[in-house]
């Protein structure tokens, strides 16, 4: 699924979110600067805006991987054509069966991905394996609001508007769908918190962000 819109997934994301994503990350990014890590670990990367954005922020070494070809394609393509100068390394790999040893990485992020794992908690588990004692994972998921009558617009926008524009762009509709099923099913919120600490993170909270669009996620490993 996620091969087919590979090509038309930066613009959808940017156009979807209103660009409000770029803050998301950038927030993200400032966040994950306050530990200094020199090598990170970015899970689904995707087309790798966040891995770009976090190598960007002075970071010396990068990583990104995710499960889709044709997306890792675009992040290479991406990386010879504007980011060439920097230390990062596009991979293709499963999130669940990370091919890293142990305690490799200072950090890891994900940005819009766990909610797309097949099984959360052994992704997490692999999060927490490969990032250093004293190291943290820094998540950025949707949420939903709480509060009407914004919680019903965004139902509204993400079920209807969303595969509708996604569809007409991407020309497939049925993963723009799958978009909001993926949102509306996950367990956002304290429940996710619940998730990490049962994956061995600690310290772990949670900052809403844009009325809870979506959600930063701090994840720390003693």
């Amino acid at each position: 699924m996620f091969d087919k819109i590979a090509k038309s997934y930066d613009l959808l994301n940017h156009l979807l979110s209103f660009g409000i994503d770029k803050r998301w990350r950038k927030k993200a990014v400032n966040i994950l600067q306050q530990n200094n890590p020199a090598k990170v670990l970015d899970v689904a990367t995707g087309t790798g805006d966040f891995a770009f954005s976090i190598s960007m922020s002075g970071v010396a070494e990068v990583v990104g991987v995710d499960l889709s070809e044709e997306m890792i394609n675009v992040a290479k393509s991406k990386f010879k054509q504007h980011y060439s100068d920097k230390n990062i390394i596009f991979k293709l790999a499963d999130a669940e069966k990370l091919p890293f040893d142990d305690n490799v990485f200072d950090a890891a992020t994900v940005a819009f991905g766990v909610r797309n794992y097949e099984n959360l908690e052994i992704g997490l588990k692999e999060l927490y394996r490969v990032i250093k004692p004293g190291g943290k994972t820094v998540i950025i998921e949707f949420s939903k609001p709480k509060h009407f009558p914004f919680r019903n617009i965004y139902h509204l926008y993400f079920k209807y508007f969303v595969p509708f524009i996604g569809g007409i762009i991407s020309k497939d509709k049925k993963a723009y769908r799958y978009l909001y099923h993926s949102v509306d099913n996950f367990p956002y919120g304290n429940n996710f918190i619940v998730k990490l600490d049962k994956a061995g993170f600690n310290n772990n909270k949670s900052i809403p962000l844009t009325f809870g669009i979506a959600s930063i996620y701090l994840a720390n490993k003693s």
